[in-house]
This record gives C-alpha cells, structure tokens and sequence, in this order.
C-alpha cells in the first residue's frame, strides 16, 4: 500500500494550468476521437450513438488515461459512469485477472455499471464479476473462478468475498469509488479503507460522485497520490432543466394530494421518494388501490424482486415507482420525467440525488416536495444547501383541509385490535349465560399448569 501522506505535495490539488481564456468564437466542443481513444472504443461509442462526451468525461478521460489518480465531481446524470470505464477499457490487457474494482454502494449502481461496461466493450473480451449482497455465493464464486478482468461490487460483499480468500486485488491498476458520498452515508466507511489497503499500492484510484465533503478529502489523502480534482459542477448542485417547487399540506392529506399530482401531471414515469421502507409500502399500496400502475423498491426486496420492479419501471409497464433512498442509487432511466419527495430528506444533500433522477443527459425534469407546516427548517435547509429558493406552488390538486381535529388525529393513531380478537373479547355464549363480563385470555394463561396443594 503506498502512503501518499508523506507526499511532499499537495493532496487534492485542482487543476491550475496557465490556459488562455478563449472567446466563444474559439470554443470547440471536442470529440471522443480528439480525447485520444482506440478505434474500438470509437466503434463501441458510435454503435450507442455517443456522439460527443460530455463536460464530465472530456475533462476526466484524458487525466484518467494519463494514470493520473482523480476526483470527479459531477452533477447526477452527466455520464460519470462512462467517464471512469472508458479509460480502463483502453488500459486493460484482456485476460489478465483482477486489473480493475469498482465499489459501489448499492446493488442496483453495481449492476448498471456492470451493463455499461459490457455495452462499451462489446467488441472486447472483457469479463466482469458482480458481488453484491441477495445472489447466492456459488453463483458469484464462479464470476471469480472464471477470471474477471473488472470486479464490481459494494463494499460488505467484497470485503466478504477477501476474507475467504476467494479474490485477491494486490494486481489491482485501476480502482474506483462510484457514488462515494453516498457509501459513506450508509456506512461503508471502515470497509472501504479495509479494502483499500489491501489492494495493489501500484495503482489508480479513481473517486466520483455528485457531493464532495471534508470527509471525501480525507479518504482521498490516505489512500491517493497527488489526485488532481475535477469538478465541472459549478457549485450549481441541480441542473437547471429542472422546474423544481413544493407544496404545503398537511402529513393527513399527502397522499390525496399525491393522487391530484399524478392525475394533474400524467407523468411519463415518476419515482415517489419516502424516508421509510413501511411508507414506500403503504404509499404504493394505496397507489395501486386507487388504480395507478405502481410498484416500490427497497432494501427489504429480494434480489430478483427488485429485479423484476425495476424491468418493469424501465419498460414502462409501470408508471410510478415509490422508492427509498437507499434503493434510488441504482435507477438510471432517462425517461424520469418527475420527482415527488413524498417524505423532505432529513439531509438536504440527499435531495440533489433524489431530484437528479430526473431531468438525465440533458432532459428536461418537474421535482414537487410535499412540505408539512412543521417541517418549514427542512425546507429551509434544502434551499441553502442548493442556493435556490424552491417555488411555492398553489394548485387545485394540492388537498388541504388544515391541521386535524386533536380527538381525530388520536383516533388515527391508536393502535387498532384485529376483528377476530375483538368478536372474541365481545361474544362469549357461556360467560353470556352466567351474566360475567368476558375476560381476556393471554396465551400463557393457555399452558399455565394448574397449582397443587401441599400435602
């Protein structure tokens, strides 16, 4: 492992060269040819139409190319994906086990950056494994055996996968860290740097992800050499080809006015964000009860589950998805036309993941935020974060019928007795006849042995 904190220079360094300020006359948008690709990869691009990189990948290719290790800070749905895989797709020798590792955060990211790939190396005989948690182990196992060239997984089951000893990364060259912000949100803090040390010292590390914070930075200066950080966001942290506004109603009255939304907009395909796996549930229950084709996705789904919802999502056969945020790092479709935050993120810089969802490669977006009275601070907080005051909408499909009565609002909440317990507890033919009240019979009163007297 090499230790680039004793480097004498700079750890995060922005790019500084002297450049000549251009006039707009002298601008040109470069090629992918001019950013110094084989011509298989120029053929792989041509075949899916990739006309001209974006800002992300003009800037980072040709670092990434150079070796040079990188932060790549980019809005959501700028191509950062490809930015990081073109690069080791040129630098790759096919057939030579284990050169590339990719960790991501979710399995749904795992296995779209593990489609990417193969769409980009369609004429390459480049193998992947993908090791994320709800496939079975044998199955993975044998995506080692076979001999990958690039393995992409999360953290946990990749650590899990080195200490069987079923895959070593000391051949490492390039590895990656997709989506970082949001690996260390959920947690995979030591597992990262536990992996990290354990892979080959001569390598390149690569980090990109929409956020970059203090504590990226550090991660960066433990396990980077002299990292060159590219940042084509601007500070502007959501595009602007997305109309973003909310609303104010009360929690009693969101999903009415979800209905109106979706009945109002006739959204091409919607993702409704909820802070809990039980509201994604409840929310896409009562969607699909009021006639909406909808389903939800969330950490509690199986694999092939979550599968099959999001074949669904992505052939539109479904029109809304409801979804948590850990689930929502995976969902890559370009047809997204809206955003609902059913639920305001407790941490406003999940917000610009959940709108960025929308509004993808240069498409335009609508995010409505349904904002309880209470929950005016987070609101507030989301603003300052993206340095943009949303716009209050007032609508006739927004239902607000103001704040509920103190004995209603009690009653909502009290916890309610299934019917067979409660025609049990009202109807008892014998306790009837003997004029006794009937009495509730806990499950231990069932097998409680009867006391005997001494003798």
């Amino acid at each position: 492992m090499h230790t680039p904190e004793n480097s004498p220079t700079s750890p995060t360094k922005s790019r500084s060269e002297p450049k000549p300020d251009p006039t707009e006359s002298d601008r040109k948008t470069p090629s992918f040819a001019d950013l110094g690709l084989n011509d298989r990869l120029l053929k792989a691009l041509e075949r899916l139409k990739f006309e001209t990189p974006t800002e992300i990948q003009a800037e980072l290719i040709p670092l990434a190319l150079k070796g040079r290790d990188l932060l790549g800070q980019a809005k959501t749905g700028t191509g950062k994906t490809a930015a990081f895989v073109i690069p080791m797709l040129q630098n790759f020798e096919p057939g030579a086990r284990f050169q590339g590792l990719i960790l991501v955060p979710t399995r749904e990211l795992a296995r779209q950056v593990c489609d990417h790939i193969k769409e980009l190396a369609w004429n390459q005989p480049i193998k992947t494994a993908l090791l994320y948690g709800g496939q079975r182990i044998p199955i993975q196992q044998a995506q080692l055996k076979a001999g990958p060239e690039i393995v992409i997984g999360t953290p946990g089951r990749v650590l899990d996968f080195m200490r069987r000893g079923a895959v070593k990364f000391d051949k490492v060259r390039i590895a990656v860290l997709d989506e970082v912000d949001r690996m260390l949100d959920i947690g995979f803090r030591d597992d990262i740097r536990r992996i990290l040390r354990e892979v080959s010292s001569d390598r390149q590390t690569i980090f990109v992800s929409a956020t970059f914070d203090e504590e990226i930075t550090k991660l960066a200066r433990t396990f980077m050499r002299d990292p060159v950080e590219v940042n084509v966001s601007r500070d502007v942290l959501t595009v602007e080809s997305i109309e973003q506004g909310f609303v104010t109603v009360e929690r009693h009255d969101k999903f009415a006015t979800l209905l109106g939304f979706i009945k109002h907009e006739a959204p091409t395909l919607a993702i409704v964000f909820t802070n809990t796996k039980m509201a994604a549930r409840k929310v896409a229950r009562r969607l699909r009860e009021a006639g909406v084709k909808c389903k939800e996705i969330h950490g509690d789904l199986m694999q092939h589950r979550r599968d099959h919802v999001m074949n669904s999502f992505r052939k539109s056969q479904i029109q809304i998805l409801v979804a948590t945020d850990l689930a929502s790092r995976g969902i890559d479709v370009m047809e997204v036309s809206h955003i609902v935050n059913y639920d305001l993120p407790p941490d406003a810089s999940v917000y610009v993941h959940r709108v960025g969802r929308t509004a993808r490669m240069g498409n335009t977006g609508y995010a409505m935020s349904f904002v309880p009275r209470e929950e005016g601070k987070l609101l507030t907080a989301i603003e300052m974060h993206i340095n943009k005051e949303l716009l209050r909408i007032e609508a006739s499909w927004v239902v607000d019928r103001g704040p509920r009565d103190p004995v209603e609002a009690a009653a909502a909440t009290k916890p309610k007795i299934g019917s067979r317990l409660t025609e049990a507890l009202m109807r008892d033919p014998v306790l009837e006849s003997m004029g006794l009240r009937p009495v509730r019979r806990t499950l231990g009163s069932r097998f409680r042995n009867s006391r005997r007297g001494r003798r």
